[in-house]
């Protein structure tokens, strides 16, 4: 009797789970599977690395020692940097094997003020090259050069000897229409205004058998700030590109010549994940905008709110906002602090965009001068708009020559 039931229990498991393997995906049951589900915000651009020293360590900066560029990660670095006063210009060619005319252009600088305290600022300028406009007919209605930039300064201050802090606000102009009218409705350009809160930890160890060590930690959230809309009186706004960064990084001296530093960053987009709405047959993914919400959280909320719910609103549950979760590893080799090659490694979960590339690059610095590059190369089949394309950055430090700490006239130690 037993032996009868159990086979019969295990014939029914096996039929189950048949019958469920020929069901259509239902994301009630099944929300936990994977499937594309990617973020979207306007202005993308400014998540763009642009100097080429974080661009050939995959992407990654916001724990990395401090530079003239540092603007984009972790402003709050800056009070670190050695010189009294620097700055980078960075080229970056974009689709570079489809158009000649996109590009991505980046300068970024700081001045010391005192020991404890740091200025900054960053103009990043993103040009969309030559786009003739048409109707709905073909009619050409123009020629026009899209384009999008940002400026933003930043203050940046030692709490302690090994902490720092950074507040960074931001200007957005972003005129993708150039004026155009699209489906009757006049568009304009998109303006925004956001900032940045970061804070940045260094501190010197010693080791045995290491001529010295240094750990970092770093985190920075970017481009806090109002929703952008690009048509006049329309109602609709786009969630900008908030971003938590978070970042460690080791550098091993070897010794006097020869070092090696290693740097780990995570990134998350805090703006909503786009909910599983009920569609009109059936409740596959997408669903029709409008419609009741069959799993995850309705998306047209405010910036604060959106920052927030951006931690338990994927439809998918926890595994889903894991997935969100993107990170980039590299090393860096120096000789001298002359001489650098580096090496890094992005990823994205396929379901949220799989941008996933190795990076190389190298570098070498002469008195004040520097010069960096960085090459991409892809490790899928989603081809990144850097790939096989070389980017510079060319840079100058001017080194502080003052021996003395002399706080009350404000002077650099």
């Amino acid at each position: 009797m037993m032996k009868r039931f159990f086979l019969l229990l295990v014939t029914f498991v096996l039929l189950q789970n048949f019958l469920l393997a020929q069901e259509p995906y239902n994301p009630l049951r099944d929300y936990k599977k994977p499937y594309q589900n990617v973020i979207t915000t306007a202005v993308p651009f400014l998540m763009i690395p642009c100097d080429s020293r974080s661009g050939s360590l995959g992407d990654i900066g916001v724990a990395t020692s401090a530079d003239a560029a540092s603007q984009h990660h972790n402003p709050s670095k800056y009070v670190f940097n050695k010189g009294l006063f620097g700055i980078s210009f960075s080229y970056s060619p974009w689709l570079a094997k489809i158009v000649d005319d996109v590009n991505l252009l980046y300068m970024a600088g700081y001045y010391k003020i005192t020991r404890m305290d740091a200025i900054g600022f960053s103009l990043r300028y993103f040009g969309l090259g030559e786009i003739t406009f048409t109707d709905e007919w073909g009619t050409i209605r123009g020629v026009q050069k899209p384009n999008e930039f940002a400026i933003d300064f930043t203050y940046s201050r030692k709490l302690i000897d090994v902490l720092s802090i950074a507040i960074t606000p931001r200007f957005i102009y972003s005129d993708l229409t150039a004026g155009q009218t699209v489906g009757g409705v006049e568009s304009s350009p998109g303006l925004a205004g956001a900032a940045d809160l970061s804070l940045f930890y260094e501190q010197d160890f010693k080791f045995s058998g290491l001529h010295n060590s240094t750990l970092r930690f770093g985190l920075n959230i970017s481009n806090m700030g109002n929703k952008i809309t690009y048509a006049n009186y329309s109602e609709h706004r786009d969630f900008i590109p908030t971003n938590l960064k978070l970042g460690l990084g080791y550098t091993m001296e070897l010794d006097e010549y020869n070092s090696i530093a290693v740097s780990f960053d995570l990134n998350k987009l805090l703006v909503p994940t786009r909910p599983i709405y009920w569609s009109k047959d059936s409740i596959l993914p997408g669903g029709d905008v409008g419609r009741p919400i069959a799993l995850g959280k309705d998306p047209n909320v405010s910036v604060a709110q959106g920052m927030i719910q951006s931690f338990y609103d994927a439809p998918g549950g926890f595994r889903e906002e894991m997935r969100e979760i993107n990170f980039g590893i590299g090393v860096e080799y120096a000789y001298r602090k002359l001489l650098f090659v580096r090496a890094g490694y992005f990823y994205e979960n396929k379901c949220k965009g799989g941008r996933q590339y190795l990076t190389f690059g190298a570098g070498i610095k002469y008195s004040i001068i520097g010069v960096d590059m960085a090459y991409l190369f892809t490790t899928t089949r989603n081809h990144h708009p850097l790939e096989n394309t070389l980017r510079f950055t060319l840079t100058f430090d001017l080194v502080s020559f003052e021996k003395e700490d002399i706080k009350n006239q404000g002077k650099l130690k």
